[in-house]
């Protein structure tokens, strides 16, 4: 994997609600959990509405939709370049 992807790929982590809804899973690159989006039920911005990580809160969620995976190994990628 390239280093661009998780900069690319945080582009789909924001006003996305509706690629999450289409995602069958998404995934938080700040605790790395792997969910459903159904069970998402905080979103950021009433408009843009961007998803809240039913774990952890925070708002560093992405979903399959996206073209990238969603996958521990992706997201720990995604939280190193993100957060470390």
């Amino acid at each position: 994997m390239n280093n661009q992807d998780p900069i690319k790929a945080h582009q789909h982590s924001s006003c996305h609600y509706s690629e999450i809804m289409k995602s069958e899973i998404c995934g938080c690159f700040y605790c790395l959990k792997i969910f459903k989006p159904a069970i998402i039920k905080e979103w950021i911005d009433d408009e843009t509405k961007t998803a809240r990580c039913p774990y952890c809160d925070i708002d560093s969620v992405i979903g399959e939709k996206s073209g990238y995976p969603i996958t521990k190994a992706f997201l720990q990628e995604m939280y190193d370049y993100w957060f470390v």
